[in-house]
């Protein structure tokens, strides 16, 4: 009984935590020359795995500057960060869905 309530638990953690956080990967860029990987709280528009690149690609079908800039600076007055980590390439490709930007 004690392995089955631990599993349900695990469950119920983790479908919270897929519907409600956001990882958030910011690339080596002017601003951030080192990267950053966040953590915080959902979006409307964010995804469980997510990135400035992939949210430009998504609402205008490509990636430049002034959208990258856009969606940095919506996140960072709207989000609700949790953790601040150092950046991890395979989370944003994993994002982007292995393409560099």
């Amino acid at each position: 009984m004690k392995k089955l309530s631990a599993l349900i638990a695990v469950v119920v953690v983790s479908v919270l935590a897929y519907t409600q956080l956001t990882i958030f990967c910011i690339p080596p860029i002017g601003a951030v020359p080192e990267g950053r990987t966040i953590i915080m709280l959902r979006l409307n528009k964010t995804q469980f795995i997510d990135s400035p690149d992939a949210m430009c690609e998504r609402i205008q079908g490509g990636v430049n500057l002034l959208c990258r800039g856009m969606v940095l600076g919506a996140v960072a007055s709207n989000g609700t960060v949790l953790a601040r980590l150092p950046y991890v390439d395979s989370l944003y490709l994993a994002s982007t869905g292995g393409r560099r930007f």
